[in-house]
């Protein structure tokens, strides 16, 4: 990777700072591309001066182009994440996803930049018939009316526009899905911590040994959870190593039903808890694991195991909660 200028669009988000701060640390050179919308340049706090920042949405066709001249890669990573936002904001979950693959493959031909590196989702898969999944599983969108696929249907819009793209355009095209990353800082609008803060608060509401603690479904849907730190080291290796038009999951092949993750956060409280199940959101899938054989093959080795990478995260949250809701 050494030698490279690299542009992260989305590099206020969670996984997007992460990476800069990795490519950083290895000393490259890195340009961000960010409007923040939902990212803060707190997340880069110390990294200014060795990085340049552009302050413009990734929408805007000529701030796009104008960030990628004298890019020799891009990692495109911008795009509206967190499952909350699926249902109330759908249409901005396809403008920001369908125009920003758009205008960076536009600016990434026009300025001749010849590597790509996508951010794509577990989502663009539903209700996988094997489990661990593999690369090879069919996309699909199940229901085009129901407001969680928005997100869904953007990625899966960006995988096949960068791979049809990439056939000709591009020396090097590399897709990436994550899977339920997490750890400190990630935003509120996703499980894990919804999961600590509601468990706070609770906590601090009651002194009962047992604490109900509400979840959304029956406790018995699986989710496979990747720690911030793993997930960076999966995206440093694919910059590597990654193959042209190939598709990686990153993620861990720990299974974990939502009741244990539940507990797991009442373990951290030092609490008990009674699982009170409630409806489930209307195309959440009951299970859902990566197969990451595909990575492993290039040296990817996965080194939190939920219970170690939660404490991390569920300690960052708690810290921080007032100012997690002062900005909600």
């Amino acid at each position: 990777m050494a030698g490279k200028r690299y542009l992260v669009t989305g590099g206020l988000g969670f996984i997007g700072s992460a990476l800069v701060c990795r490519l950083v640390k290895a000393d490259e050179r890195v340009r961000v591309l960010d409007n923040q919308s939902r990212g803060s340049l707190s997340r880069l706090a110390g990294l200014r001066k060795r990085i340049e920042f552009i302050d413009a949405d990734v929408c805007d066709a000529r701030a796009v182009r104008q960030a990628l001249k004298g890019i020799d890669c891009v990692w495109h990573l911008a795009s509206v994440n967190g499952t909350e936002l699926f249902y109330k904001q759908p249409e901005l979950v396809l403008e920001v996803g369908v125009k920003g693959i758009l205008n960076v493959l536009a600016a990434c031909i026009k300025e001749n930049v010849g590597e790509l590196i996508l951010a794509s989702s577990s989502e663009v898969y539903q209700a996988a018939e094997v489990v661990p999944t593999d690369e090879t599983a069919a996309l699909s969108i199940p229901d085009p009316l129901n407001p969680r696929y928005s997100y869904a249907a953007a990625k899966i819009i960006s995988e096949i526009m960068a791979v049809n793209y990439g056939r000709k355009q591009f020396k090097r095209v590399v897709i990436f899905r994550p899977h339920n990353v997490y750890g400190p800082d990630m935003g509120s609008e996703h499980v894990v911590p919804q999961f600590v803060l509601r468990m706070h608060r609770l906590c601090q509401a009651s002194t009962a040994a047992i604490i109900d603690f509400p979840i959304q479904g029956s406790g018995k849907e699986t989710r496979s959870f990747v720690f911030i730190e793993d997930c960076i080291d999966g995206l440093m290796l694919l910059g590597e190593k990654g193959a042209h038009l190939g598709i990686y999951h990153i993620g861990t092949a720990e299974e974990l039903t939502v009741e244990q993750v539940a507990r797991e956060v009442g373990r951290y409280f030092k609490r008990e808890i009674k699982i009170v199940p409630q409806e489930l959101s209307r195309g959440s899938p009951l299970r859902r694991c990566p197969d990451i054989s595909k990575i492993a093959a290039l040296g990817y080795k996965p080194k939190y195991k939920f219970c170690h990478g939660l404490p991390i995260a569920a300690r960052w949250y708690v810290e921080n909660e007032r100012d997690i809701i002062r900005n909600k």
